[in-house]
Formats: C-alpha cells, structure tokens, sequence
C-alpha cells in the first residue's frame, strides 16, 4: 500500500499582503492630492494684469541691415592680463566686443604681471587688423613701443594685446572699465 502524501492546504492569512495594500492607497490619497492642487492652480481668480506693450514710431529692421550697418570685424585677437589689475583683461575685452565690434576670442592672463606698457603684437602679415586694433586703443601705427610684430600663426589669432601697467593712459578704454568694475 502506497501512503498518499496528503498536504493540507495552508490557509492563507487575509493580512499577507496588507503593506502593498497600505502603499497603493497612500499613493492613491497623494495621486488624488495632487490632481486637487493641480486643479486649483490652473483656475486662478486673482487680480487681472493689463499688459500694455510700447509702440515704437520707428520702421522694423532687418538684422542684416543692422550688420551692413555696423559689421563684426574679421579680426581674431587674444587679450592677456600684463598689469595685474583683476579681471582687466576680460574688461578690455567686452570694450572691444561692445565698441569697435572687434571678436575677441580670448581673455586670460599674461605670462608675468610685470608688464609697463601695452603692446599690440601682429600675429600674422595683415597689417590692417593690426592698424585696426591700434585705432580702437587710440595708438599711432607708427608708434613702435606700444606695435610689435612678431608672426605666430600658431595661436591662431590676428593679434595679441597685453594690457600693460600704462591701461589709464588709454582713456576711452579705462573710463569704459571704470564704469563697469
């Protein structure tokens, strides 16, 4: 006679999975929580708001009639840091940006804080961008103390500026700082 392995059937308890229970209705409560939020945010009975946008007389311009107007400047220049005088480098720069549409691609510090005078130093053998940055800075051509040309297409810039201890010698530019520092 083969004894039949009888298993009674364990009774599951009704609480097994009482916790799941708890986390789907407190999710529920906040769902419903939130949709309440959401609906009252979205019918705002508040005080209206007139809003009155300027006229202006003047005719709609083109942004190509303003850039045939005044052109950015096919001039690619590095501005360093020589005097010591915190953020004069990227000062000078955005005057550069701002005022004579000069693309500065470049701010950083120079290789010592010891520096007199400007320099103005040609990277390459265009000799326009050079006389350019020198009208921007207010300095004759041929003035050979501030002008330096030394060709280094490595750097891939037109020129080199080297704010110098002399910086408020250069009104316009050093006014320009003045206001913004």
């Amino acid at each position: 006679m083969t004894r039949k392995n009888s298993r009674r059937s364990a009774k599951k308890s009704p609480y097994i999975n009482l916790p799941l229970d708890i986390a789907i209705g407190v999710t529920g409560v906040l769902l419903l929580g939130f949709i309440y939020s959401f609906s009252k945010n979205t019918s705002h009975t508040g005080i209206p708001i007139d809003v009155q946008f300027p006229t202006s007389n003047e005719p709609k311009v083109l942004a190509k009639d303003v850039f045939q107007k005044n052109p950015i400047q096919n001039i690619k220049i590095e501005v360093l840091n020589g005097c010591g005088i915190k953020g004069i480098a990227a000062q000078t720069s955005d005057f550069l940006r701002i005022h004579h549409r000069i693309d500065v691609i470049r701010s950083d510090n120079a290789d010592r804080y010891d520096y007199p005078n400007t320099i103005i130093i040609g990277r390459n053998e265009n000799l326009e961008k050079i006389q350019l940055v020198c009208k921007s800075f207010g300095v004759s051509f041929d003035n050979k103390k501030v002008i330096k040309h030394e060709p280094n297409e490595s750097l891939g810039v037109d020129v080199t500026v080297i704010i110098g201890k002399d910086i408020n010698s250069y009104s316009t530019i050093f006014d320009f700082i003045s206001k913004n520092i």
